[in-house]
């Protein structure tokens, strides 16, 4: 099975090393959990290891805190993995065993278990799985033994239960495509390949030989109505790709779309970010500044905080670039390229939504909050609003009093005043 995954991806004039390709990325209580993958056309290694995403650093001092010597998941790569189960905070590995079809990593005890689940699945590779807020993650066609399956199954991480879903009107089977779960419950899939002889130059990534498919449509899988439906992109579609990412933005209106290997020849490939509006589906470059990084492949890329975070992949230099990659996503009117992450809060301001293929409105649920920093705003504000009330309220009262006894009206005490009826009062502040 990872002999054909590797197949897939002969390297063609390989220049430059890379430390990791097809691995996984899992954020959890702000830690990413990075395991398994590719290491230079080697095998596949049994590297576990996190991120520390509650504290700044500097993408050029990143350190990883290794997992290895607790982890008991064979070598794998291509394998698919999401935050779920009762208390949402256990990471639930797919792909990575043909006969043990999911694994589970609990942060808490720092421990992986084999769970028990009702029903039957098969292990596929090269897939992208997608979590629903029910703890529900949909796991949509892949690669098994060089045969592109053509079904969705739903793995419910709460209940332990498999269960599956439609493939009426599901595009084509294929792997290495992307797909991201939308504010409105629907998934929205693209691009990948189904093509077995596929050849890429991973020195500036191009597709060499056969091709990856169209992102002139794209595909929203509707988790609540089990329906699919297919929307044709407009505007600068970007090339035929497969091994990219998507993340969706803040405001929960625009997908945006970094790196892969692609077909030079087959759509625009001269920028590694575009933009797909979700209220129209159309395609855009966006105006990005900063130090723009090598394009990359079969990396994996997260949201945390106002940040687009791409960990490892192929294509870039690893002795001048960063294993991670910071994108500053807080303004949609130009993206940054920074060094620095930083764990502040972030003020999102509700926007309205599209509608989307199911009707529903797409809600605003990626602003990254800063517990202690909230309270003592919250706090502060609270002190802030008494004090400017308390004054607010002496300076009125001493002006009220003063033009009273300027035109002869007479000013009760505290006591006289409270002891009025509502009808005095309201000829006392006039």
């Amino acid at each position: 099975m990872l002999w054909s995954l590797l197949q897939l991806l002969v390297e063609v004039n390989c220049q430059l090393p890379f430390k990791r390709s097809g691995h996984t990325a899992t954020l959890i209580d702000n830690k990413l959990y990075i395991l398994g993958g590719i290491n230079s056309g080697e095998l596949p290694g049994k590297d576990f290891s996190y991120i520390d995403f509650s504290v700044p650093f500097n993408t050029q001092e990143v350190s990883l805190q290794d997992l290895s010597d607790m982890n008991v998941v064979p070598s794998n790569i291509a394998a698919s993995s999401a935050k779920g189960g009762a208390n949402n905070n256990t990471l639930f590995l797919y792909g990575a065993d043909l006969e043990k079809v999911v694994y589970t990593f609990d942060p808490q005890t720092d421990s992986w278990s084999v769970p028990k689940i009702a029903g039957d699945a098969i292990t596929k590779f090269g897939l992208t799985a997608a979590i629903d807020d029910n703890g529900k993650m949909y796991l949509w066609s892949g690669l098994v033994f060089e045969e592109y399956k053509d079904d969705m199954l739903i793995l419910d991480t709460i209940n332990l239960s498999w269960g599956s879903g439609s493939i009426v009107n599901a595009p084509a089977a294929r792997d290495l495509y992307a797909a991201i779960m939308l504010p409105d419950k629907s998934i929205i899939y693209m691009g990948g390949t189904n093509d077995m002889t596929v050849r890429v130059n991973t020195t500036n990534l191009w597709i060499v030989e056969g091709d990856a498919l169209t992102l002139k449509e794209v595909y929203l899988y509707d988790t609540v109505k089990d329906k699919w439906i297919t929307k044709n992109t407009t505007g600068k579609t970007p090339a035929n790709r497969a091994a990219f990412s998507t993340i969706v933005g803040l405001d929960g209106q625009r997908l945006i779309l970094y790196g892969g290997f692609y077909n030079p020849d087959s759509g625009n490939s001269d920028s590694s970010i575009y933009v797909l509006d979700l209220t129209n589906y159309n395609w855009y470059i966006p105006k990005i500044s900063g130090k723009i990084p090598s394009h990359r492949a079969w990396h994996k890329a997260n949201v945390i905080g106002k940040y687009m975070v791409i960990t490892f992949g192929a294509g870039y230099d690893i002795s001048a670039e960063s294993d991670v990659l910071l994108l500053d996503i807080s303004n949609d009117e130009e993206y940054v390229w920074t060094t620095t992450f930083n764990p502040s809060v972030i003020p999102v301001s509700p926007t309205p939504t599209p509608s989307s293929s199911s009707d529903s409105q797409l809600s605003n649920k990626f602003a990254y909050y800063n517990t202690p920093a909230m309270i003592g705003a919250i706090i502060g504000s609270l002190i802030g609003g008494i004090l400017l009330s308390f004054g607010g309220f002496v300076l009125y009262k001493r002006n009220r009093d003063k033009r009273r006894k300027e035109h002869g009206i007479p000013v009760p005490d505290d006591d006289t005043y409270s002891n009025h009826s509502q009808e005095e009062m309201l000829i006392y502040s006039s």
